[in-house]
């Protein structure tokens, strides 16, 4: 079995360091991005205030470390058994349980604390959204679902950065829901794609993904169909929140992309998964943020 790859990594011994590959920071620039067209769609109608835009950023960033620890805390002995993950920081020594525990707990607070600051809806919310993201580190024990999941604990990230401005759901609703749709379906998409290089082991320990139920052509089908449905949303959303030219350059642009993303990943061969899921999938949602963000702001 193939060791597969585990994403981009930060080198360095420091503890800086080890605490940023815990958790994998270079993958924020996934769903950040989302979070500030949320906050780009919100300043539309409602006050910049960029107080309330860095509190936003930091609750998105403790959010997302809480549950990505949380992750490498509950499926720390499958990753020490799988040779594609034995060398994260648990499994390898380097961080200890009760130091990733403690992290968790401590972003955890921040995210609250940082939602409080921002206004009362976010801070209800809050503890909801907090509990969605770390059941997601379960979900893989038992449903082939487990891909939506994450990708609707992606999406938070638009509608809080939404939320964070403009106190309020959209009107009319299904503009935010429209973009929450986009980053769902994407970000379940690019998940099922980074399960087939798990295939053989999640089927040896009974781990349920798109990939073992359906096995690599399925799962290549949903993951494409997921993507469509990405794009539609997108082209939606724009239409509804009566974006211009430059949020329809980025549109065009990242459907463009996660064309190419497809043609590099095909059954039995993953050589190229670390380009399409990692590279690609950061310049789609930058390049969809910085079309939202030039409408906003030119």
């Amino acid at each position: 079995m193939s060791a597969g790859v585990d994403g981009q990594v930060l080198s360095g011994s420091s503890r800086l360091a080890a605490y940023a590959n815990f958790v994998k920071v270079a993958h924020t620039a996934f769903a950040l991005p989302f979070a500030v067209v949320g906050m780009a769609t919100a300043a539309r109608r409602y006050p910049l205030v960029w107080g309330k835009v860095g509190l936003a950023v930091l609750a998105f960033a403790a959010a997302r470390f809480a549950a990505m620890g949380f992750n490498r805390i509950v499926d720390r002995r499958y990753d020490a058994m799988n040779p594609r993950t034995a060398g994260r920081e648990l499994p390898a020594g380097r961080m200890t349980v009760g130091e990733a525990t403690a992290l968790v707990a401590a972003m955890s607070l921040v995210f609250v604390a940082a939602a409080a600051g921002l206004n009362r809806l976010c801070l209800i919310l809050s503890p909801a959204a907090l509990l969605w993201i770390l059941a997601y580190s379960y979900t893989k024990r038992y449903t082939v679902l487990c891909h939506l999941w994450l990708g609707v604990s992606m999406a938070i990230a638009p509608a809080g950065g939404y939320l964070a401005l403009a106190g309020r759901w959209s009107t009319p609703w299904w503009v935010l829901m429209l973009l929450v749709t986009v980053v769902a379906s994407w970000g379940a998409g690019f998940d099922v794609l980074y399960s087939l290089q798990d295939e053989e082991f999640d089927r040896e320990h009974r781990l349920h993904s798109m990939t073992t139920g359906l096995g690599a052509l399925g799962a290549i089908a949903v993951a494409r169909a997921l993507h469509v449905v990405a794009i539609l949303a997108l082209i939606g959303f724009g239409l509804a929140a009566s974006y211009g030219a430059w949020y329809w350059a980025g549109v065009a642009m990242a459907g463009v992309l996660l064309a190419w993303e497809h043609r590099l990943v095909r059954p039995g061969d993953y050589s190229r998964l670390d380009a399409a899921f990692f590279t690609m999938n950061g310049v789609i949602s930058a390049v969809v943020m910085a079309g939202a963000l030039a409408d906003v702001l030119l």
